[in-house]
Formats: C-alpha cells, structure tokens, sequence
C-alpha cells in the first residue's frame, strides 16, 4: 500500500511540475511540509522524491531540501541520427594489442582534458566519505585490514554485493560471489576457465578494448558481432556466426555496453539466452556499467535469467565509487570451484584494506544516494555533451543515446581518421579514444569514444569546440 502511495505522490508532483507550478531552480515543499499536508510518513515522502531524482526532475540540495532541475538544452533538440550498425568479419587473433597500449599511454598524457578514459571526475567520487571509512578500518581493524585476504574475499563485502544485486534480479548467496581486483580481472578469469589458447570467442562490435587485450594475452581468437546502437547484439549474426565457427564463450553487457552504450530489452535477453541454451554456449556478461542506468528497476541482467547456470557475472565498483579501489566480483554459476582455486594461486583475492573499506561505506547507507546524485549529473552531461557534438562537429556526425552511464560513441563522416584527429588533439592538450582500439578491424578508424564523467564547464566546451573543429579540418584534407 505505501509503494503506491508514494507513486502516487511523485506522479502529483511530477505533473505540477510539468504544469509549472514549480519551475527550474524553485524549490518543491520539504519532506516535513508534504507529510503534514498530505498526513503520510517522512519516509513515504523522500520514497516520493527519491523516485523524482532517479526521473532527473528534481535534485537535493545539502542542508537546503529539494530543487526542480534546470533542464539543459531546451531550445535545441539532438537531431544527429544514432550510429550504424558494423557488418561481421572473420574470426582473428588480436593483432592491435601493441597499438592499443600505445594510444592508452598517449591518452594518459598528464594535464590532459580526459576525454579518452573512461573514468569519472573526482567530483562524482564519495571519497570523502571513502577516506573516512578507510580511515577506521585501518584504525580500528589494522591487524586484520593490513593481513591477507583469500578467495572469495571478504564476507561482510560479499554479503553488501549480494544486497545490491537484488536490483538487477539476481538473487544469491554470499558464498557464490568472488571478490576480485576490479572487473577485468573476473572477465580474465573466466575466460581462462571456458578457453584454451587458440580457441575462438565471441564479443560485441564496437568491443571494449580491453576485452581485445586480455584476448591476445591469452592466445585467442575473437569474432565481433554486430550491434545495434540501442538494442544491443545481433542475434541474428550471432546465430549466423556459432552455426560457422566453434565459438567458445560469448563475452558481452547487457546493459549499458562499453562504447556504444546499448541495452538489451528483456525479450531480446531472453532470446539469446535461449540461442545460447541451442548452441551451448557459456556467456560472460561485463555489467560494469549497470547500476549507471538512469531508469534504475526496468532493467535486469542476464543473470537474473540464468536458469542453466551458463552466465557468468562480472561487475566492479570501478564506474561507482573510485576506480583506484580495485574492487569487482564475480559471480561463476557452476565454474565457482575452478575460479577459486585459480584466485587462490594466483592473486589470493583483492587487497584486504579495500575489501573492508568498501564494505563499511556501503553498510554505511549512502551508496543509493551517491548513485542517484550521480545519474542526474550524467544524465545532464550526456545532453550537454551530445548537443555539443551536434553543433561543433562536421555535418553527417552520428551521436550514440545511450540510457545511462557517461561515455558517448560519436561516428564522423567516412575519410576523417580518429587515429589522426587523437594525435592533432593531444598537441592541443586534449585527449580523445580513437575507434581503431575498440576493434580488430578497420570499421571504426572515422569513430570515437568521449567521456563525459567531467563537469561541463568553459574547458569542456573549448574541448568539444576544438574537435569538432580539427574534425572539419581533416575532412577537407587539412
């Protein structure tokens, strides 16, 4: 009954809003004010406004109560159609590992504009709040915090994963997550389990740079399959690719995919699940960028629908909380077994300082709110970030829309090389990710990745200014 009272609530709200009665920037009544008026709980209330925050319509302010937001871009509208889809190529060994790792170093140049990592802006971090929880684990827990930690890690942490996974539909013990040093190294291991050097498999077109490194460490072939900008992987080609070649694994996110920010639908979730069940084939889902979504609750993961125990599950507090603190999980289905005893001999488990200090921030209680703080700044930058791109770059750019998280797939116009654009840009002191690292292939040397986890300010649209303006330039041979 209270879940629809607060519904209801923030559907009133939302439509005085919509009518104007609370405009940008004016505040909406305090949660104290709204609970006598309407004689609910405080409680029901910020459930109200909570709902309100996750929708981008109204943010709080600290000491100061809740605020309509300012909406950006009201008299532009992002025009530029989203990017195509790639065509599928033949299985290969990676072959640009080296050239990968060289743009990487590049684009770490310091004093930069970090356009080309994928990382947040101190900014949008808790670290405050994260210090402070490190601080009395080391305090108070040092003879435990500064000993070792060995796989699955560090209970208390666990079980705080365990809770926050409820959100994406799955449900487990604490005994079947593994806490590891960040994302990639659950998606190492879990490749290491499912493959063997020389065997192939599968990941999605753009593909994450970093999936095609950790394929030519270990030896093996990789076919890209298509993706559909909003949607996500073609089935249809996967289906066309596992009846060629004996694929191995499956490698993929399901939400929110990394560059090209797609999200699969449930039923198309539940297709190729079930295309997978036909062809046995085991999926590892990279869901690093989940809890950015901006419309937390409608989505699920793959492994909230694993009826077989075919999904492996990879995350991180990476895009979270502070990309430093190393901390991700795994959660491995029926190669739990194998990944511990791999873990044990080879890294025993994540650091113990971090593992406790996390734990304590997220036991703590002010994670939700840090998340939906950060949506509504991403949501905004997106907008920012996309209509900038729409105005400064060459005509016949194509903008990615993703539905979350902070990162924009820009396509330029077919003969303007980003590999060229990457190197003009780093002499003007900004560094971009140019779409040759994100394939074995030569299908996006005319695209790029930009992050937008940077607060929009004078520099970041003197940044977008001057690409879009070195873009134009190399589209007239300049």
């Amino acid at each position: 009954m209270t879940a629809l009272l607060y519904q209801k609530i923030a559907r009133q709200l939302e439509a005085d809003i919509q009518r104007g009665v609370y405009r940008p920037g004016e505040k909406v009544p305090s949660v104290r004010k709204l609970s006598q008026q309407l004689n609910v709980s405080h409680a029901t209330v910020l459930q109200a406004y909570a709902r309100l925050e996750d929708q981008g319509l109204i943010r709080a302010r600290p000491q100061s109560g809740y605020y309509v937001r300012e909406q950006v871009g009201e008299s532009q509208a992002l025009t530029a159609p989203a990017p195509n889809m790639a065509k599928v190529e033949p299985p290969s060994l990676v072959t640009r590992a080296s050239i990968i790792a060289k743009v990487l170093a590049e684009s770490r140049r310091a004093g930069a504009f970090p356009l080309g990592t994928a990382v947040p802006h101190g900014d949008y971090l808790p670290l405050r709040a994260l210090h402070q929880q490190l601080y009395k684990v080391t305090r108070f827990h040092g003879g435990q915090a500064f000993g070792y930690m060995f796989s699955p890690g560090f209970e208390p942490l666990r079980r705080q994963i365990v809770i926050r996974m409820r959100d994406a539909g799955v449900v487990v013990d604490p005994g079947e997550v593994i806490v590891t040093h960040g994302c990639v190294e659950a998606l190492q291991m879990s490749l290491r389990v499912l493959t063997s050097p020389g065997d192939l498999i599968a990941t999605e077109s753009p593909a994450y740079y970093g999936l095609l490194q950790l394929a030519d460490l270990l030896g093996l072939k990789v076919i890209e399959i298509p993706c559909d900008p909003q949607s996500g992987l073609s089935l249809e080609a996967l289906r066309l690719a596992a009846t060629q070649w004996p694929i191995k694994a499956l490698v993929l996110a399901s939400r929110l995919s990394n560059p090209l920010g797609a999200s699969m639908p449930p039923e198309r979730q539940q297709q190729l699940l079930r295309l997978c069940q036909e062809f046995d084939l085991p999926l590892v889902e990279d869901d690093i960028f989940g809890e950015l979504m901006f419309e937390p609750g409608k989505s699920r993961v793959l492994k909230a629908q694993d009826s077989d125990s075919r999904v492996l599950y990879c995350s991180s507090f990476t895009k979270t909380l502070a990309p430093g603190l190393r901390i991700g999980w795994l959660i491995a289905g029926k190669w739990q077994g194998q990944i511990q005893r791999l873990q044990t001999f080879s890294t025993h488990s994540a650091c113990s300082v971090t593992q406790m200090g996390v734990a304590a921030y997220l036991e703590n209680g002010g994670f939700e709110r840090h998340l939906r703080q950060i949506r509504q700044e991403y949501r905004k930058n997106l907008t920012q970030f996309q209509l900038a791109v729409q105005e400064y770059f060459p005509d016949g750019t194509q903008i990615s829309r993703p539905e979350g998280g902070f990162i924009l797939w820009v396509s330029l116009p077919r003969g303007i090389e980003t590999k060229a654009l990457h190197l003009r840009a780093l002499d003007q002191g900004i560094s971009i990710a140019p779409g040759m690292i994100f394939s074995n292939t030569e299908q996006f040397n005319h695209c790029l990745r930009i992050n937008c986890a940077v607060p929009w300010e004078r520099e970041a649209q003197w940044a977008l200014m001057t690409l879009g303006r070195l873009a134009a330039q190399l589209g007239q041979g300049g």
